[in-house]
Formats: C-alpha cells, sequence, structure tokens
C-alpha cells in the first residue's frame, strides 16, 4: 500500500476490521479455499482518491477458471445446496445478510477506499440495498413450485411441472458498483438452488473478496460461491464460453455485453445481459422544477456519474429550459468534491485515469460539436481523479455527447416544443435502460411513460430502485431482468413431467 493511501486512511479513519483486510494480500476464494493464482502473478490496483498504489489481486489464469467451475459443479452435482431443504438455504441467506449488515461500515468502507464512492452513499444505497436484495431473495427458496396441469390425452393422465435450478451460474460484475452489483447477481441463483462462479471488475475486487468471508462464517459450503479475480480479457472470456457454465450473467458496458453473449452462446447457455444505458429525462413546463434537480443529484451526478441508469440526457421544455438549467446548475455547483472516506463528501472521484480522461475527452469533443458549457466542463486541480459536475447545454440529437454513454457526471440538456417531440428526441438512441417524466398531469405522465422505449420509467423522480421490481434494458440496454420475482426464472429450468396411469 501507497503511503499516500496510508496517510488518506489515516485522516480520515477506519474500523480495525477494514485495516486488517486492506493490510493482508488478497486471495481468491475456489472450493472454500483462498488461493493465490496459479501463476502467482498479480494486478496492481489504484486507489481513486489519490491515485496511488492500494494493492495487488490475484491475475487468474484459465487453469483457475477451470477449477472454479470445476468446484461449483462437483458442489451442485453432489446436492448439498441445490438439494438442501428449501428453509434451510432461507436460514443460510439471512445469515449471510445480517453478517453484511453487522459488517456494513467495514464493507463501505473498503467500497469506498477501492472504488472512491462517497461512503454516506455507499452505506445508504450500495450496502443498505445489498442487504434488502439478500432478505428478499431468501425468501423465495420456499416458494419456488411447478404446477399440475390437466392433460387432455385419451386415457388417465397425470402431468405437472418442475422448477429446477439451472446448474453453474458465471456472474462478471462491473465495477460501479461493485458490492451491490455482485449482490444481483449473486441472491438470486443461490436462492433456486444454484452454484457460482463470480468474476469481480478487476479494478473493484477488493468487497466481493471480504463478502466471500461473510459467507464462510454463515455456512455456506464449500463451492458454492467462487470468486476468481483479473482480467475482463482473459478471466471473463475464459468464464463466458466456458462448457461447464449453464448460464451466464453478466453487466457492462454494450461492446463486451456483444462478445460475452456471443461466447455463451458457443455452448447454448442462458444469457442474462445488463448493459449501457443513455437515459433521457422529460420535463414538461408544469413539472417541479426542485424535483428535477432532486433527480440530477441521484444520478447522474451521483456515484461521479458512473451509473448506467444516470438520466445524463435533459429535455426541457421551452418555455421553462432557462429556469431548470439555472437551477441545476446551480446545485451542481455547490455539490462537495472530496475523498470517498469524507463523509461530507457529495462527489467523489471517477474510477480511473482511463475513465478520467475518457470522461475529459467527451466534454472537449461537446465543445467542439458546438455544446455550451453551463457548469463544470473541466478536473480539479488534486491528486486523483475528480471531475467537475458538468452540465452541457443548447445540445442536439446530432452530437455524439448526446448520442454516446460518457459514463460520468455530465448532462446534455436541450429544450423541445411539444409532447410529440419529447417523446420522439428521448426514444432516438440505441440504448433503452430506462427514462423519466417530470409533470403534474397524471394522464400525461402515464401516456409518456407507456411511448418510452425503456425498461424502467419514473415519474418525477429518476434512479429508484427496489429488490420487488425488475430491472433490464430494451434495445441495446440488454437481454432479461434482474431483481423481482423475474428474476428468479433466469436460473431456474421448467421439466414436464407425464405419468399414464
Amino acid at each position: 500500500m501507497d503511503q499516500k493511501v496510508r496517510d488518506y486512511i489515516d485522516k480520515y479513519g477506519v474500523t480495525e476490521e477494514t485495516r486488517r483486510f486492506l493490510e493482508k494480500t488478497p486471495k481468491m476464494y475456489i472450493g472454500g479455499e483462498w488461493l493465490f493464482a496459479s501463476s502467482g502473478k498479480t494486478i496492481s490496483v489504484e486507489e481513486p482518491s489519490t491515485g496511488a498504489e492500494l494493492t495487488h489481486i490475484p491475475a487468474a489464469t484459465v487453469e483457475d477458471v477451470d477449477r472454479a467451475v470445476a468446484a461449483a459443479r462437483q458442489a451442485f452435482a453432489e446436492g448439498e445446496w441445490s438439494d438442501m431443504k428449501a428453509a434451510q438455504r432461507e436460514r443460510i441467506l439471512r445469515r449471510i445478510a445480517d453478517l453484511l449488515e453487522q459488517n456494513t461500515q467495514t464493507i463501505a468502507e473498503i467500497e469506498s477506499i477501492d472504488a472512491g464512492k462517497a461512503i454516506t452513499g455507499c452505506i445508504a444505497v450500495d450496502v443498505a440495498g445489498s442487504i434488502d436484495l439478500l432478505h428478499y431473495m431468501a425468501g423465495w427458496p420456499t416458494k419456488i413450485e411447478g404446477a399440475t396441469r390437466p392433460a387432455s390425452l385419451e386415457g388417465e393422465n397425470f402431468a405437472y411441472t418442475l422448477k429446477e435450478p439451472v446448474g453453474v451460474v458465471g456472474a462478471i460484475v462491473p465495477w460501479n458498483w461493485p458490492l451491490n452489483m455482485a449482490i444481483w447477481k449473486i441472491a438470486a441463483p443461490l436462492a433456486a438452488g444454484c452454484t457460482l462462479v463470480v468474476k469481480p471488475a478487476q479494478l473493484t475486487s477488493l468487497s466481493l473478496l471480504f463478502f466471500a468471508e461473510l459467507c464462510e462464517q454463515a455456512g455456506l459450503p464449500p463451492g458454492v460461491l467462487n470468486i476468481v479475480t483479473g482480467s475482463g480479457r482473459l478471466v471473463g472470456e475464459h468464464l463466458a464460453r466456458h462448457p461447464g457454465v449453464s448460464k451466464i450473467s453478466f453487466t457492462g458496458s454494450t461492446e463486451v455485453g456483444r462478445q460475452v453473449g456471443k461466447s455463451a452462446m458457443d455452448h447454448v447457455a442462458h444469457v442474462t445481459l445488463e448493459l449501457g444505458g443513455k437515459s433521457p429525462m422529460i420535463a414538461f413546463e408544469d413539472a417541479d422544477v426542485q424535483r428535477i434537480v432532486d433527480a440530477t443529484q441521484a444520478s447522474i451526478f451521483f456515484n461521479a456519474g458512473q451509473v448506467c441508469s444516470a438520466g445524463s440526457r435533459l429535455y426541457v421544455q421551452e418555455s421553462i429550459y432557462e429556469e431548470v438549467v439555472r437551477a441545476v446548475s446551480e446545485r451542481a455547483n455547490a455539490m462537495k468534491h472530496s475523498p470517498g472516506l469524507d463523509p461530507e463528501s457529495e462527489i467523489g472521484p471517477v474510477i480511473s485515469r482511463s475513465q478520467f480522461d475518457s470522461i475529459c475527452d467527451y466534454i472537449e469533443i461537446g465543445k467542439q460539436e458546438g455544446a455550451e458549457v453551463v457548469c463544470g466542463g473541466e478536473a480539479l486541480d488534486r491528486d486523483g481523479y475528480f471531475i467537475r459536475p458538468t452540465l452541457l447545454g443548447r445540445t442536439t440529437n446530432a452530437m455524439r455527447v448526446v448520442q454516446e454513454e460518457i459514463f460520468g457526471p455530465v448532462l446534455v440538456v436541450q429544450a423541445f416544443k411539444d409532447e410529440a417531440e419529447a417523446v420522439k428526441l428521448a426514444n432516438d438512441n440505441e440504448y433503452g435502460l430506462a427514462a423519466s417524466v417530470f409533470t403534474r398531469d397524471i394522464s400525461r405522465a402515464h401516456r409518456v411513460a407507456k411511448a418510452m422505449e425503456a425498461g424502467t420509467v419514473w415519474i418525477n423522480t429518476h434512479d429508484m430502485v427496489d429488490t420487488i421490481l425488475p430491472f433490464g434494458g430494451y434495445k441495446n440496454s440488454g437481454i432479461g431482468k434482474d431483481l423481482g420475482p423475474e428474476q428468479l426464472e433466469h436460473f431456474l429450468e421448467t421439466k414436464s413431467v407425464w405419468l399414464l396411469m
């Protein structure tokens, strides 16, 4: 650990458990054992608030992936988890959730240090949401059931269906929500009786390795959950095309998701892909302006804009355009920039130098395309990867900054005349992950929500997520759903059984 990181941690303070975890050399978790990569190689990990080295994680090989898949297949075949009584699976999942809650501060600190996240939001959203999802999915094992069917063939027939776990699940997790997205990938398969091999992002593996310690304490049988760290190009690709994996669950960019889907289809594995977004927010002239400001804070400026469903395109009716732009930019300018561990931080750093450079490049592209920089538009002169919340006004749908996912704290804004134009502009994009509508007219709200080509539509808010509702996109934003009872179906096979009396 670089001295800059030590000084940063000492300045804000962390729990003794966090210090213990960060001081040790990370290992992967395979078949109930903590292991280094078979090659002995490691990958350096940076801390985003300082830009200095935090630690090294194992650089897994294809042999390590093979070992993890074999452990998961053995655990599934032997049935210690898949055949376990449903009520017992529920109890173990609830113990994991309880242990996560007991360690909230520690895992939030690990997440904040590893990913640069503002710790207050990390506790309230990332960790709390993970706890809620584990408890929600823990209630499902006793409620997964088939059905009897009245067959119409000649003779005495008895027909019914069984719901069975799909098998080994390969889960590939993004760097922007390392813990929370991992739980999105883990909770439902475990409830269904599947076993898993999880590949966290190369940039942010630490919170999931700590979570594996909690699973071990809770009594999750060896081999049920396996964590393999390393490069997406090597580890993720091999996991996606592995013939021993029955289901791939991926969250990440659309470009990589396409490759993952193709690799999985080589052996006809089931696939869920939660991909990119460029989510529109439509604000009509009767909208509550404060709600629009709050929505930008909760989406495009939350987590430094590194949110796939963030409201990154704001369409405002002409009569209130100036008022909305002024209100949003004033709040953006007032945000406190500081390292993630600062409890007063409202916006922390972006994840890495490459992401920092990409966002800055997009801001320059926006300027060249003719967009007006209303606020922000520059990096902070300090250690780490901090970018000011940026609002680009007077944009058009022809601009790259409007069509492409920037994945940073950059909001593009343009005016529209009427409802028809607003809907047309909002749907004019390859992505369809989410959208929002701001109006006091309830009929218009539902009418526009129905017209949106998006998997989730919020009314008078943006980026609200709950375990009970499915989340997933239209168009190039993906295939399948996470969360809600709908997610369970992606990890279950339906078997038809006939009996001739």
